[in-house]
């Protein structure tokens, strides 16, 4: 059976899995003719590869998500010209310094577990606990501001966005408050969270120096730049000064090292609990029998955010760089070849998972890989549970009476993050 499959190609995104399943049966190592991308589809080959970071070195990130596939610079263009002119000018950072620079999701032990002493006593399990009463706040604030929805969680008829009204300023101001980004900053910052993922994963980013996206990096890497020289100057309770300080072992960021650090966060801080419970909303619609369920017993909400995790997760793929040639899947990965690992496909490997693509709130949905494995398992897991978990209490209680004002579904832009752009509801007839 032949697949034409890419990882990074927009004809796979609007519904991936069918065409994962073929993989698993098919083609578990699968090479795309056109990226020369290797794909691994099956669970345990995916937990083998995040296993192994002596094998699968996690540099792919670096190249596949921040240059366009490529170790060193791109290609001279007048448009990379005038990006390494303006860069400088409005950061104040050496733009040749990128490619060199520690990276936290880039990085191989033991760099990379420095890297992550470095902002670990900002995400301990007491430090994100203490959330809990700010994010209830938030949660009830939003809900009371939903355009048609009243604060007791009644509709009112008049179409709200869940997503946008909802599911994106929740967690946002949450990685801002944490930061300690000023108030009248958020918008800007899901703004530019949003230019990183769409330039760097979506369908334009063979554009990587469009305009829009130019202005968008260097608003942010300039922002950053400043907030770092002021918590240098006066250190404060937040999280960029967690990371500027001294990390045990010595470990001192670099300026361009600590904007990466604070950037990452601020994309993966949002977007991940944003398309959490963007997936997990839209997986309720689909099945109003699960939705009933919780409804009946609360009590399952943290197992409805496990299985949303596992069923559609906010993070497709990641990616890796073989070190030297692997047998994997009954072939061999090439050393130096991209690794793509499909997470999404793993998570619904029935091999793992009984009946994968049935969305169950009562299934035991541990296990699943939505935030990776071993050394980079992702650093803000708890924050973006507990997130999802107050959210969805508030929510599920008033969907059953909501249907969605629009049949047409639109998903971001990306080969990196799966999640609706939008999902409007109103109160059902």
């Amino acid at each position: 059976m032949s697949i034409d499959f890419d990882p990074i190609a927009p004809s796979s995104w609007a519904d991936p899995y069918p065409t994962y399943r073929a993989l698993r049966d098919a083609a578990p190592l699968h090479r795309s003719a056109s990226s020369g991308f290797y794909s691994v589809s099956r669970y345990e080959d995916a937990l083998f590869v995040l296993k192994h970071p002596e094998l699968f070195s996690s540099r792919a990130m670096f190249t596949v998500l921040m240059n366009n596939g490529q170790e060193g610079f791109p290609p001279l263009s007048w448009d990379f010209v005038r990006f390494l002119v303006r860069f400088p000018l409005r950061t104040r950072l050496n733009p040749f310094a990128f490619p060199r620079a520690r990276n936290l999701i880039a990085d191989d032990p033991p760099v990379h577990g420095t890297l992550r002493n470095a902002v670990n006593r900002g995400f301990t399990p007491r430090r994100i606990a203490a959330w809990e009463p700010r994010i209830r706040a938030l949660v009830d604030e939003l809900l009371g501001t939903l355009p048609g929805v009243q604060p007791s969680g009644s509709s009112g008829g008049q179409p709200f966005d869940v997503v946008h009204d909802f599911a994106i300023p929740l967690p946002v101001t949450v990685i801002a408050e944490m930061l300690g980004v000023e108030p009248e900053r958020r918008r800007d910052f899901k703004r530019w969270s949003d230019a990183v993922i769409e330039g760097s994963t979506g369908a334009g980013r063979t554009r990587p120096f469009a305009p829009a996206f130019v202005d968008a990096i260097l608003e942010l890497m300039g922002y950053l730049r400043r907030s770092i020289d002021r918590r240098q100057r006066d250190p404060g309770d937040d999280l960029i000064s967690a990371i500027l300080a001294e990390a045990p072992g010595g470990t001192r960021l670099s300026p361009t090292e600590a904007v990466m650090f604070v950037q990452l966060l601020l994309v993966a801080g949002n977007e991940t609990t944003t398309n959490l419970i963007g997936n997990a909303v839209q997986a309720l619609l689909d099945h109003p029998g699960q939705l009933a369920r919780v409804q009946g017993d609360p009590a399952l909400v943290p197992a409805l955010v496990e299985e949303a995790l596992r069923f559609d997760a906010p993070v497709q793929t990641v990616f890796r760089t073989a070190t030297r040639d692997v047998e994997l899947a009954g072939a061999t990965v090439p050393q130096g070849a991209t690794v793509a690992v499909l997470i999404g496909s793993a998570n619904r490997d029935e091999r793992r998972f009984p009946a994968p693509d049935a969305f169950d709130v009562s299934r035991d949905a541990r296990g699943h890989l939505a935030f990776g494995f071993g050394e980079h398992f992702c650093l803000g897991s708890a924050l973006a549970r507990l997130e999802a978990r107050v959210a969805l209490e508030a929510l599920v209680p008033m969907l059953g009476r909501c249907e969605r004002a629009s049949a047409q579904r639109e998903l971001l832009d990306s080969f990196l993050v799966r999640g609706p752009r939008r999902l409007e509801l109103r109160a059902a007839a």
